[in-house]
């Protein structure tokens, strides 16, 4: 239960890896608000969460709306009364090709939620916990935040984005107690995950023979990274990313 007590916020909350860590916040004690705009998952979400104990809020929220990213906010601290933690999860991706087959539309779509989304969640997030004077918020990136992959420039973009977002915005708030970091996923079994192994034409077998453990991630694993880099296990750290990815990036 090492965040008893907390109030924590995920944004892309209805599946996935949202969905994992909404629940791994309530396993840890916290209490949960989740965000999304897939409304009968958020409800399956929703009921997981509380099976855990722990009090829980879903608020339907387009993270790329100025209003709705603010109207969530504010719902978390009217309803609990404070933010200590947040993991802003929601994104989306591209159809994997090469950059000069991509429309400008593609490009616009993409930022409004990998990058804008973030911005503007992250902004009123640090609001609040500058008045509380602590929290601690993770980001999800990418493995390929990190390096590049062939046909996935624009996602590519928009997860570099995200870690510059990250390490800036860490060290313009590590002396007012608020420490923000980024979770790094590399094959976890995801939607996202099999829509990219079908648009590809390749199989899972194929992926787990160049992974160094042997295997696709479970969205578990990612939401435990995050439980702990929202706890105070993780006083200490800040602006980092935490590579999820069974050794890929370092075979």
């Amino acid at each position: 239960m090492i965040l008893q007590g907390k109030v924590t916020l995920v944004t892309g909350g209805t599946v996935g890896i949202g969905r994992a860590t909404a629940i791994a916040f309530g396993e840890a004690g916290a209490k949960v608000v989740f965000s999304g705009r897939r409304d009968a998952e958020g409800e399956v979400t929703a009921k997981l969460v509380r099976e855990t104990g722990a009090e829980c809020l879903y608020v339907h929220s387009d993270v790329s709306n100025e209003a709705d990213v603010k109207a969530l906010v504010h719902k978390t601290i009217e309803t609990y009364g404070r933010l200590d933690c947040a993991f802003n999860n929601a994104g989306i991706e591209t159809p994997v090709k090469p950059l000069h087959e991509h429309s400008t539309e593609d490009f616009d779509k993409l930022m409004a939620i990998n990058a804008r989304g973030l911005f503007l969640c992250m902004k009123y997030e640090i609001e609040q916990m500058l008045s509380q004077g602590a929290g601690a918020i993770v980001n999800n990136s990418s493995t390929q935040g990190l390096f590049a992959f062939p046909g996935n420039s624009l996602y590519n973009a928009s997860k570099h984005a995200v870690m510059g977002l990250t390490r800036a915005a860490a060290l313009d708030y590590a002396k007012q107690g608020i420490r923000i970091n980024a979770v790094n996923p590399g094959s976890i079994a995801t939607e996202l995950l099999e829509r990219a192994f079908k648009q590809l034409g390749i199989a899972a077998d194929d992926v787990k023979s160049l992974l160094p453990m042997g295997r696709i991630g479970q969205v578990e694993e990612v939401a435990q990274a995050v439980v702990f880099l929202c706890s105070d296990a993780a006083s200490y750290i800040t602006g980092q990313p935490l590579v999820i990815d069974g050794g890929f990036t370092v075979s």
